[in-house]
């Protein structure tokens, strides 16, 4: 795992853009138990997309039997208790490795923070040492008081970690797609007859203004938004979720796997990524303050008919 790379400038290929402004006040949107899981009917649909963006397609049918998914983003809580019941430490809390030429921040714990590019600083990431799960920008920012926001800075490895703790598995790319989409034709932007934000994404023009039409300039605590025809939560923008499915990017020191939905980065000028289609590929050792996760239970009967 060389997590290196990232500060030497190869291309991460996350779909960020926006200001990482901390969200206001965490509460709880919905009456969900941590704990909720929806059962996906089986079927067919139309996996992929292609018009601007070439690894989303080409569009092709695609068969998923029935499963049990989260019915939101695992959060901080969640994650807090299998932290409290393991000890487990996230990559983020490891030691990096102790690479030649490392600049000395990288030498120290931490991880990828978005920075809001400058004349002064043109980077759009950087590592911040202390950056992980509790502090999600860093040190100077806690999760204190914000128990239903969705975990981020999750690397795969935490993710799955977390999984074989539940009982239960990351999703596989047919399966994450086929439950965001529920059956409907994807929006090339997620609004309401009204216009108004039906997720959590960017509004205005990255990267100089958010119009935070939709009420939150950061992560939101998961569910404030409609669920889709599955009942699902947050299915595109707030923050990315890992599959199980690997990808392939030539750049990337380490193996990758696909991560999906956008986050409440992705503006409509620059990345879209807001779409069922969507997809990312990302080193399996390093998380961001915009990538989470959801599992499903692959071994749960499906309801009673």
């Amino acid at each position: 795992m060389q997590r290196i790379t990232f500060v030497f400038g190869l291309a991460l290929l996350l779909t960020a853009c926006g200001d990482t402004s901390v969200a206001p006040v965490d509460k709880a949107c919905t009456g969900l138990s941590d704990d909720k899981m929806i059962w996906v009917p089986g079927g067919s649909f139309v996996m992929g997309d292609d018009p601007h963006y070439p690894e989303e397609g080409p569009p092709r049918t695609v068969s998923v039997k029935g499963f049990w998914i989260d019915a939101h983003e695992v959060t901080n809580a969640q994650f807090a208790a299998f932290v409290k019941a393991t000890g487990y430490k996230t990559m983020a809390e490891r030691d990096p490795p102790k690479l030649a030429g490392a600049p000395p921040e990288m030498l120290a714990p931490g991880s990828a923070v978005f920075n809001t590019p400058s004349q002064e600083d043109p980077s759009w990431w950087r590592w911040v040492p202390g950056a992980q799960w509790r502090h999600p920008s860093g040190p100077q920012e806690s999760i204190a008081g914000r128990d239903h926001e969705p975990v981020v800075q999750i690397a795969w490895q935490d993710a799955e970690a977390y999984a074989r703790w539940a009982g239960k598995q990351l999703p596989s790319e047919e399966q994450w797609e086929y439950a965001a989409r529920a059956g409907a034709a994807a929006l090339p932007e997620p609004l309401d007859a009204k216009g108004q934000p039906q997720a959590n994404y960017y509004q205005g023009v990255f990267p100089v203004k958010n119009l935070n039409t939709d009420g939150y300039i950061g992560r939101a605590p998961v569910g404030c938004f409609k669920p889709n025809a599955f009942g699902l939560y947050d299915m595109i923008g707030n923050v990315w979720e890992w599959t199980s499915a690997p990808g392939s990017r030539a750049d990337a020191s380490e193996p990758v796997n696909v991560i999906k939905g956008g986050s409440y980065l992705c503006a409509a000028n620059y990345c879209a990524r807001y779409r069922p289609a969507a997809r990312q590929f990302q080193e399996r050792g390093l998380g961001t303050d915009h990538i989470g996760f959801r599992l499903v239970d692959a071994a749960k009967a499906g309801p009673a008919s």
